[in-house]
């Protein structure tokens, strides 16, 4: 299986390459060759983080190695292994973190994730849907064709999490699987499907929206309290939030949708601080410079960042947060709570002889000590 999950990983993309082991540019001192995972060719991910390659690149002459991968684990397992530096990556991150979907695997479990810095934009995650198919609500669903992508459960759940908003499961849909994210939009605009999960300013949105069937998004209003209930129940990553960026989306036709952090770049607690305090400041310099390349990443601005989120961040990006006079006493505990979380849910898979026991002992662990389930 661990095998399978790890298939996908596909030609890796270069920015100024064969460089010296080291450079130091205007107060950033880097590896000459740094490396991230992403999600497959032609995500939103993966553009950003070609982008942020392009420019760190030109600012620094480092070269940033891109990737991309089709599931939850093969975009982390490399970083996991000192293969790979950084993850470029999404939701999986919280499932990454709690040991839950394709981390709750005997072979796998819960992965001590740390933050360096996520995008909050001005876009966001629904359903996009096939403009002709009559879908104008969630309760337009029921019944239709929603894409199913294979090896990818951090999809799979945002599609659930999406039904669970109007009260509607897995069983109320009929189901088409699908290869990849990819796929899914293929599918979408040969008449496949219906609907499909995604992120209003991947690149597939505007082919979609010129395309016989047309484009329209699933709205989330953020007035229906019962609904985000149960969504965040499902996703509790998730939050209301009002998307101005996207195929069919402006500020004079905004889109009331979910918002968190995404991408995120990530790794693990065991990175070097220093070059996670000069990656981060790096991150945060070239700010203009990435923005001009791929416009969806206004949300890495600093003052954008959520440092109340549901992964700790890096000591390292900690350290360079601090000295940017963003990093509050309120961050901090946070920090600190989410650390325990995970040292505790780490301790509980390293004590469990039993693997495939995770899922209860999880649930068992975190109930004792007074934390949330999410169940």
């Amino acid at each position: 299986m661990l095998k399978q999950m790890l298939m996908g990983t596909v030609t890796a993309v270069f920015v100024a390459a064969g460089l010296p082991a080291l450079s130091q540019t205007k107060d950033v001192e880097l590896p000459r060759n740094l490396s991230v995972t992403s999600y497959d060719v032609g995500a939103s991910s993966y553009n950003q983080a070609v982008a942020l390659g392009t420019a760190l690149g030109n600012a620094y002459d480092i070269s940033l190695r891109v990737l991309p991968a089709t599931s939850d684990v093969a975009r982390l397992l490399p970083v996991k292994q000192d293969r790979v530096d950084f993850g470029v990556i999404g939701s999986e991150s919280f499932n990454a973190a709690e040991g839950t979907e394709a981390f709750a695997d005997p072979s796998i479990g819960p992965q001590p994730l740390r933050l360096v810095i996520g995008s909050n934009s001005d876009n966001c995650f629904t359903l996009g849907l096939r403009g002709d198919a009559g879908i104008k609500s969630i309760q337009d669903i029921k019944g239709k064709r929603i894409a199913f992508v294979v090896g990818a459960p951090a999809l799979q759940s945002n599609v659930a999490a999406f039904l669970a908003f109007g009260g509607l499961t897995w069983d109320d849909v009929e189901k088409v699987d699908v290869a990849s994210f990819g796929a899914s939009w293929e599918a979408l605009i040969n008449g496949q499907v219906d609907a499909i999960t995604t992120l209003t300013t991947t690149s597939y949105s505007q082919q979609a929206a010129a395309s016989p069937g047309g484009l329209a998004w699933l709205p989330l209003p953020a007035e229906d309290k019962e609904g985000w209930a149960r969504l965040q129940a499902a996703k509790p990553q998730f939050s209301p939030r009002l998307a101005t960026l996207g195929a069919n989306i402006s500020k004079d036709t905004p889109l009331e949708c979910a918002g968190f952090p995404f991408p995120v770049l990530a790794t693990y607690p065991d990175r070097d601080e220093t070059v996670v305090y000069n990656l981060t400041k790096a991150v945060d310099d070239q700010y203009q410079a990435y923005v001009d390349i791929e416009p969806a990443m206004s949300g890495w601005r600093a003052d954008r960042q959520n440092f109340q989120w549901v992964i700790p961040y890096h000591a390292g990006a900690v350290a360079y947060w601090k000295d940017r006079g963003l990093w509050t006493d309120e961050a901090e505990a946070h920090n600190q709570k989410l650390v325990y979380r995970q040292d505790l849910l780490m301790k509980t898979w390293d004590g469990l002889d039993d693997k495939s026991k995770w899922p209860e002992a999880r649930v068992a662990a975190l109930k004792e000590a007074g934390l949330e389930t999410y169940e």
